[in-house]
């Protein structure tokens, strides 16, 4: 079972990003503060989770969370800043929207931009460690999927709806076949190809 939290009496918020390596769409983040001793035995990193046990998941992280909050940075945003930057963007957007004041941050990965006056933790897989960060990641993965799902619904093609921007073979044969779209990252390799989808 996972960690209910890292300390005994700070107020800590988990952090958690999806869509790194996705070749369309934003970056997601979300940051969720949970009560001090809380349990959920299904709760874990989004990645071990289906969609359906992900949506009944968050319905209680939703109901039970003291505060929760998920942003965004755009694919243009990313090809300006670059991905790595974009993701400490996104959850710094995502602690700032936090309705509770945090006094620690955990954050998933190795890597963070320091957030203003206040100290963090990078825990590497902590979504597998830490029931906040799990709870972050179970947000913000619900949150991108559902709105590649719409986007896929303007640009067919590209199969958005189940790759959700990710470099799948069906999204590959499709810059191939259509060309790129708005929300394509042009900073990424979409295709060996890629310089050519820009030129014609």
């Amino acid at each position: 079972m996972l960690k209910s939290s890292f300390t005994k009496d700070k107020i800590e918020a988990g952090c958690d990003e999806v869509g790194r390596g996705c070749l369309a769409g934003p970056v997601v983040a979300a940051a969720v503060i949970l009560p001090k001793k809380y349990r959920h035995k299904q709760l874990n990193d989004s990645k071990q989770l289906g969609k359906e046990e992900r949506l009944k998941i968050q319905e209680d992280i939703l109901k039970d969370a003291l505060a929760w909050a998920v942003a965004e940075v755009s694919n243009e945003e990313i090809d300006a800043i670059n991905i790595l930057n974009a993701s400490f963007k996104a959850m710094h957007l995502a602690v700032d929207q936090l309705t509770t004041r945090p006094e620690l941050l955990l954050i998933d990965g190795n890597r963070f931009k320091p957030y203003p006056d206040l100290p963090h933790e990078c825990i590497i897989k902590g979504d597998a460690h830490y029931l906040s960060i799990a709870a972050a990641s179970v947000l913000a993965k619900n949150y991108r999927d559902e709105r590649m799902e719409k986007l896929s619904a303007q640009y067919p093609g590209y199969f958005w709806e189940t790759n959700v921007g990710y470099p799948t073979t069906q999204h590959r044969d499709g810059i191939r076949l259509l060309g790129i779209t708005p929300y394509h990252r042009r900073s990424f390799q979409l295709l060996p190809a890629q310089l050519e989808l820009f030129n014609s």
